[in-house]
């Protein structure tokens, strides 16, 4: 029997784009729904019924929520088809440290850059770039952070790539001219298929952020 997958995502999503990037990597067919977060569907509240949030992954009506456990989950049930973690106990360990770096200090730090202002901003402009670093020091001079493929890290960080315009022009920067390295890493992933037809576009990401703004009566 064919597997039935089914992604329940809001476009936008860093989230929902990682399991987005997982899925055309591995060559594999699902269906999409997006949700509208104002309006969620019963099948959401009912699949998620602990967060309630977005993505959902639905693999022959079994769900998986919560992006970096779907993003094992799919890495393992497809285990043949290009592998995102490594086989070695140790390195599948720091495969999985980095990712939680990426949520912890990459996403948090990321949403007070783009909200915060003044000092709050330039403290948070600061670590943001402070922590890039660092992932540069961990990509060392190879093409991904997989080695010579896409890797679990990889496929949990670049989905931030479509925030970076929003980062940048809410914190007055670049990270092309702070962090040549890691921009290099970002333009490298999107020269793939499988990333660049499943991240949001940052301009359309932009828009959107602007937009969600203006309706919560916040000042730019």
């Amino acid at each position: 029997m064919a597997d039935e997958v089914l992604l329940l995502d809001f476009w936008p999503s860093p989230f929902g784009m990682r399991l987005r990037v997982a899925l055309a990597e591995k060559g594999i067919q699902y269906e999409y729904k997006e949700e509208d977060l104002s309006n969620k569907s019963a099948l959401l509240l009912q699949s998620n019924p602990v967060h309630k949030k977005i993505p959902v992954l639905i693999h022959n009506g079994k769900p998986v929520s919560e992006s970096l456990v779907a993003l094992e989950y799919i890495d393992e049930v497809w285990k043949d088809k290009t592998p995102l973690l490594p086989s070695d106990p140790y390195l599948r360990a720091q495969a999985r440290f980095w990712a939680d770096f990426v949520d912890k200090k990459v996403y948090e730090i990321g949403k007070v850059l783009r909200s915060a202002k003044g000092e709050e901003q330039e403290a948070a402009k600061k670590e943001f770039l402070e922590c890039i670093g660092l992932l540069e020091e961990k990509l060392g001079d190879k093409p991904y952070f997989g080695g010579e493929t896409l890797g679990f890290v990889d496929v949990a960080l670049i989905p931030f790539y479509s925030w970076f315009y929003v980062y940048e022009k809410f914190g007055n920067f670049s990270i092309e001219a702070e962090q040549p390295k890691f921009y290099g890493w970002a333009k490298r992933c999107m020269q793939k298929e499988s990333v660049s037809k499943s991240l949001a576009d940052q301009k359309a990401i932009y828009d959107f952020f602007l937009q969600r703004m203006k309706a919560r009566g916040i000042d730019q």
